[in-house]
């Protein structure tokens, strides 16, 4: 019997249910809550946010894990309430979504200093709280390529995640095999990461996704919904059916047990419109129903939405990482 760490408490990972594996209660970049062209008042946010989450709950969804990381906008008290109020499990994370966008008081600190900080937050709490994060955010900055902060930061990740047995989830897989070098070098198996926005539009390569899944990562298609067709669509967008097509041509390829799909969608986002109609329950409203014109049976959606994440997110039993700090060795 495992457990996943969510807001409320660590829970069996058999209550987990139905997962959505990268989605955001509200996610913007630092200072994005000075920007009042989209800010909404917190009871409107609030409101917002409660019947996006009863909806998901509606559609039989279970366990929502908010990918938002330090500085991005995440609020563990407020996700609290929200789990009371809608009764969908929150997982959380720690880490940073991408170098980039970290806090400038991040940006010089050492990798033994973001390991024991990423520890800290999966053992002991999240900003003065009791709730500890179920997974750790890493990712690539603005550029295809990870730069001397992303690095650290990802090689503080796979310590962190040896020593509490958290997964870890990335913003984007490009650029990864320096990733993959980097968790090589530090012990960390493969199968303790999911290597997400391979669907990303503007960084597609079935290559790099067939490698991912050949040394046990896990691949996520997990910005469903941006859709080119949708009026004010990101960049990061792709058509519907191409998308659709993508994913088809991986599973076929024998690697469904490596997949995940999720949304990337915010219930209320931060600083920017979000996309108009998008929500983590497109993946019911659209997604699904398009993979079952394509002839996909319910048992893909069961391996893609219950078990894949349940072996993702149930903590590990912890392994002494390579190198560690007395202080970590004291955790």
């Amino acid at each position: 019997m495992g457990k996943v760490n969510t807001v409320l408490g660590p829970i069996p990972t058999e209550d987990l249910g139905i997962t959505a594996m990268h989605e955001h209660i509200g996610f913007g970049l630092p200072g994005c809550d000075l920007d009042t062209q989209w800010w909404k008042k917190p009871e409107e946010a609030f409101e917002v946010t409660l019947q996006k989450l009863r909806r998901f709950r509606e559609h039989g969804g279970k366990t929502f894990v908010d990918c938002t990381g330090i500085g991005n906008g995440r609020d563990i008290e407020y996700f609290q309430v929200l789990s009371r109020r809608t009764g969908v499990n929150i997982v959380a994370v720690t880490g940073f979504v991408a170098a980039d966008s970290a806090l400038p008081y991040f940006r010089k600190q050492s990798v033994e200093y973001l390991t024991d900080l990423f520890v800290r937050e999966v053992t002991v709490g999240i900003d003065g709280t009791d709730a500890k994060a179920g997974a750790i955010k890493v990712g690539v900055s603005r550029g295809g390529k990870l730069n001397e902060l992303d690095k650290r930061i990802y090689r503080a990740a796979a310590r962190a995640s040896l020593i509490t047995g958290a997964p870890i989830i990335t913003h984007l897989c490009v650029d990864a095999q320096t990733s993959i070098d980097i968790f090589n070098e530090e012990g960390l198996p493969l199968n303790r990461v999911l290597f997400g926005h391979a669907d990303d539009g503007g960084y597609l390569d079935e290559n790099r996704d067939k490698l991912i899944a050949e040394l046990g990562g896990w691949v996520g298609f997990d910005t469903i919904g941006y859709d080119s067709e949708v009026e004010g669509a990101p960049y990061w967008s792709r058509p519907r059916q191409d998308r659709v097509e993508h994913f088809l041509r991986f599973i076929e390829k024998g690697y469904l047990d490596r997949a995940v799909i999720s949304a990337d969608a915010n219930c209320c986002a931060l600083g920017w419109p979000g996309l108009k109609g998008h929500s983590v329950n497109y993946l019911f409203e659209e997604f699904l129903p398009d993979l079952m014109k394509a002839g996909v049976g319910e048992e893909v959606f069961e391996q893609l939405l219950v078990h894949t994440p349940a072996k993702i997110l149930t903590m590990q039993e912890p392994v002494k990482p390579k190198s560690l700090s007395l202080k970590q060795l004291q955790v």
